[in-house]
Formats: structure tokens, C-alpha cells, sequence
């Protein structure tokens, strides 16, 4: 039984990555394969099956419609000279490539999961790297190693206000057993504390991400070859990695789960950014001097002004915070709009989605308000939503194979041979087997439901009541826990197929989702054994 549930992940990562597959091929594959595990051993009715595929193509056109979106204002800004003036700027700020990642992809890239989340990092921090002459692969790559540690409060703290909070509850109130652990404790308070606790044992993991980019930079990508490089500038990329999570922390300690991400990315960038203007933590030496071309290449001169160029950047940050303040009545607006279907097929399973709320929606406003204000001609704005439809038609059967596999493996607790969910088997079968060492496997428990859904709000929603049971029997820490499943959800980011196919479309690296995984996967094992040994360690100190 434990193979059966096995079976959906290891035709993902076999076929991804070990047979070298492109995720147009393995995806209808282990649909296929996770369809029939769940009809055939797990025994859940035809009909459940063929309902969570259409939830999951539901999702995925969500999905699709916030990478059009993307693309869409890419391209726009590529036709119109921005992207040009975006990378001489960037150039001028710091030539060394090691800087250039962590200012874009690390801090920036905060700032975008603190503010919209689900995927949007990642589908604006790679495009930008490309532009200052990274490779598409080492784009990529690094902007998903990136995304990770701000994923706890992405989207103003949707992980935690939505992902936790439900996932605690059993229908619409908490579960018995957390009613009876917390006692007299507000629920509120007890979330804040296991965001609190992620922050403390993120200040020792989080804050080595951005020197891992540099390092992964320096190995794989530049022309050099070598650790020696990216380990070079560990003073910065340590500077950097702080700058970002002890705010982070401070804000939720005073202000709660909503804004540690965005704050602490914006306190971030303004602590980092003259640092690297003035060379100050970096080698005096740049990197591959003498080797070679350097990763990212010479600054190119750009005839529109800079801040003309980053108008469409900054009305989409703003944008995107706007529309997710709720003291602001943009939200309600554009969450009143949606498309939804219940009971599909005469089941429990229903979809939901508000279009116009989605980072989709924003990217696509944004993209022709860049039309009009850069004035490009009729011939530029349509090569650029060719260009963006190619793309998206390119990523479209990934997608849509991936996330109704997804979805399928996940709703696959109606069986009628009394079994839970695949996830959930697999969960409690680990959780019986490690007992008191719980803390340490919570991580990847939390990793696996990123991978497998592309959110750490979705992992947390579908693993929280779990953590914390195994949490409660065996007597440990159930914050600590359930901070350790924050901190593995995170790490998942990094290897989600979703966000791996969604990224690699947006680059055009469609057929490589197998290499960009194989890259990302240490990184994010390295992630999930560190907080957890942490997480371990903080439990044995209670």
C-alpha cells in the first residue's frame, strides 16, 4: 500500500527527472498512472477521479492565465526598449553577477511573495534575469532557490491566515483534538506563534539561501566552473540574507503573519542595494576576471530613462499590494467576480476562481497600460501577444496534465477501500514510524505537499491538522512542528512541478523541467534537513 501511494511521486520524479522526460510527455504520463492507482488500489469511484481532473484543469487555467499575463508584459517591455534600460540600470548599480541575483531574485523577489505569491516571483525575476544576460537556465534556476524562504508570508500572509487557519479546522471549526490542546490560548495567537517560531529557525536557514545562489552561480553556470567564486562573497550574500529575515522576524513578532515578506524585503532593498552600488562586503576582483565571458554581460546602452522603464514594475508592485489590502476595497471588488462549479459530477469536489483577482489579471492590465504609455505601435504590441500566445500554447498540456494529477492524488480520501488520501497515507505512515523525531521529517512532509500541489498554502491546508496531531502524541512542540511544515512547504517551492513548468515557460524553456528540478533539488533537500535538525533542536531545548 505504501508503494501504490509512492507511485504518483516517483512516476514525477523518474520520469522528470532520472528518464530526462519533457513535462508535456511525463505529465499525461503519471496522470495516467496516478488515475489508476487511485481507481484500481485505492478504490475511489470513477467519478471522483474524472472530478478532481476537472478541478485540477480548472486550476491549471488559473495558472496558465497568470503566466499569459506574464509573458504578455515581458514581451511588451522587450519591444518597447524597457527591458534594455531595466538592465543598463542594473548594470550600473553593481556589475557583479553575484549582486545582480540577490538584488532581483532574492529581494525583489520578497517583495513579489510578500505581495501576490503563487508563482509571480519566479514569472518576474527570471525575464529580468535573463535581460541582464543570465541564462535562461541559471534564470530560472536561481529565481526558484530564491523563492523560498519569503514563501511563509507570501501574498500577505496567505500560508498562514488561510493555509494554517483551515487547515487546523475540520469543516468549518477547529478540529476537536486542537480545541483541547490549546486550551485556553486564542487560535490566533498560537498561529502567530508558529510563525514567530518559523522566522527564529529561518534566521539560521533562510539567511543562507541568497550565499547557495551565489555558489550554484558560480558552479554550474559561469564560465568558471567553481565554488571557490561564489563562496567569495559570503560576507554580502550573508549581509543580504539578514537584511532580509531579521525585519522579517521583527515583523512578525510586532505585527503578525500578514507582512514579515514585504516588509522585510522593502527594508531589504533599501539596506542592500547601496551596499552593492558601492562594492562595499563584495570580492574587490569581479567574478570569472580572465576566464572568460562573464555570466551576465556589459552594460547596454539604453535611450529611455530608468525610471521611465521601471513605471510598469512599480504600478504592478503597487497594484498587487493594492488589490491585497483588506482595508482597501479593491479586493472585495475583484474577488465579487468569479467562476465556480459545485459538486462537479455529483461529488464533495468544487473549484472556484475570481480571474480578476489573480496576478493574471494585474500582469495583462498592467502590459497595456504599457502599450499605451510607452506609445509602441500596433506592429510591436501585437508581435509581443503572439509571442506571449506561443508560449503559453507551449506550456498549456504540462499544465493541464500536471495539475489534474495533482488534484487527483490529493482527493483520493473518498475510497472505498477505507483508506485516507495517497498524501495523508504517506504522511501517517511516517509519522508512526519516527515517533519523537517527528520534527525532523515535518519539513519534508510540508515539501512533498508543495511539490505536489505548488503552494505552500495548499501544503499546509492538506498537512496542519496532521503535523500537529503527530505533534500531540508524541508530546512535542505542536508550534515548533507546525513551523518545521511552514519551512518544508517552502523548500517544496523550489521543486514544484507547477511552478518549475510555469517559471520555464515564462523563459522559454518549455522540455527542460527535468534539468531546472535537477538543479534545484539540492538546495531544497539542504533546506528541509537544516530546519528540520533546527526544529528537532528547539523541541529537545523546550
Amino acid at each position: 500500500m505504501l508503494l501504490a501511494a509512492l507511485t504518483p511521486l516517483l512516476a514525477v520524479f523518474g520520469l522528470l527527472v532520472i528518464l530526462r522526460l519533457p513535462a508535456a510527455t511525463a505529465m499525461p504520463m503519471s496522470l495516467v498512472l496516478t488515475a489508476g492507482v487511485s481507481i484500481t488500489v485505492w478504490k475511489v469511484p470513477v467519478r471522483q477521479v474524472l472530478a478532481a481532473s476537472i478541478e485540477g484543469v480548472a486550476i491549471a487555467a488559473s495558472i496558465l492565465w497568470i503566466v499569459f499575463g506574464a509573458i504578455l508584459l515581458l514581451k511588451v517591455l522587450t519591444e518597447s526598449g524597457a527591458m534594455a534600460a531595466i538592465r543598463s540600470g542594473f548594470t550600473r548599480i553593481t556589475p557583479d553577477p553575484r549582486a545582480q541575483v540577490i538584488l532581483i531574485a532574492w529581494l525583489f523577489g520578497a517583495f513579489l511573495e510578500g505581495a501576490a505569491g503563487f508563482g509571480t516571483p519566479a514569472a518576474i525575476t527570471a525575464p529580468l534575469l535573463v535581460a541582464l544576460g543570465f541564462t535562461p537556465m541559471a534564470a530560472v534556476v536561481l529565481a526558484l532557490i530564491a523563492d523560498s524562504s519569503p514563501v511563509s508570508f507570501g501574498a500577505i500572509g496567505t500560508p498562514v491566515v488561510v493555509g494554517l487557519a483551515q487547515g487546523l479546522q475540520e469543516g468549518s471549526d477547529l478540529a476537536p483534538a486542537v480545541v483541547a490542546a490549546l486550551g485556553d490560548v486564542p487560535a490566533a495567537d498560537f498561529l502567530q506563534g508558529a510563525a514567530v517560531q518559523a522566522v527564529m529557525i529561518d534566521l539560521f536557514v533562510g539567511t543562507t539561501i541568497p550565499l547557495i545562489m551565489v555558489v550554484v552561480l558560480t558552479r554550474f553556470f559561469d564560465p568558471g566552473r567553481n565554488w571557490r567564486d561564489g563562496l567569495r562573497a559570503w560576507r554580502f550574500a550573508l549581509f543580504a540574507g539578514l537584511a532580509f529575515t531579521v525585519p522579517a522576524l521583527g515583523v512578525a513578532v510586532l505585527l503578525g503573519p500578514e507582512f514579515p515578506s514585504l516588509i522585510g524585503a522593502l527594508v531589504g532593498l533599501a539596506l542592500v542595494t547601496p551596499v552593492a552600488r558601492k562594492g562595499w562586503l563584495l570580492p574587490r576582483d569581479g567574478l570569472s576576471q580572465g576566464k572568460g565571458e562573464q555570466v551576465s554581460g556589459p552594460p547596454v546602452p539604453a535611450a529611455m530613462p530608468l525610471a521611465r522603464a521601471w513605471t510598469p514594475y512599480l504600478l504592478l508592485a503597487a497594484l498587487l499590494v493594492a488589490t491585497r489590502l483588506d482595508v482597501l476595497p479593491l479586493k472585495g471588488w475583484l474577488q465579487a467576480v468569479t467562476i465556480s462549479a459545485t459538486g462537479i459530477l455529483g461529488t464533495d469536489i468544487g473549484v472556484s476562481v475570481a480571474p480578476l483577482y489573480l496576478p493574471g489579471a494585474g500582469f495583462v492590465a498592467v502590459a497595456l497600460a504599457a502599450i499605451v504609455f510607452f506609445r509602441m505601435g500596433a506592429g510591436q504590441a501585437g508581435s509581443a501577444l503572439r509571442d506571449a500566445g506561443r508560449v503559453l500554447i507551449g506550456s498549456a498540456l504540462a499544465l493541464g496534465a500536471a495539475v489534474p494529477m495533482v488534484r487527483v492524488f490529493i482527493q483520493s480520501g473518498v475510497s472505498d477501500a477505507g483508506l485516507a488520501s495517497m498524501p495523508m497515507e504517506l504522511a501517517i505512515v511516517a509519522a508512526d514510524s519516527v515517533g519523537g523525531a517527528w520534527p525532523l521529517v515535518a519539513p519534508l512532509v510540508g515539501a512533498m505537499g508543495a511539490f505536489l500541489s505548488g503552494s505552500a498554502t495548499f501544503s499546509n491546508m492538506m498537512f496542519a491538522l496532521l503535523q500537529f496531531s503527530a505533534a500531540d502524541r508524541a508530546g512535542l512542540s505542536e508550534t515548533t512542528v507546525l513551523a518545521a511544515q511552514m519551512l518544508g512547504a517552502n523548500a517544496g517551492n523550489m521543486v514544484s512541478v507547477v511552478n518549475v513548468v510555469a517559471a520555464a515557460a515564462v523563459v522559454g524553456l518549455l522540455r527542460q523541467e527535468g534539468a531546472i528540478i535537477r538543479f534545484t533539488l539540492l538546495p531544497m533537500l539542504y533546506y528541509t534537513t537544516a530546519a528540520g535538525l533546527l526544529a528537532l533542536a528547539f523541541v529537545a531545548a523546550s
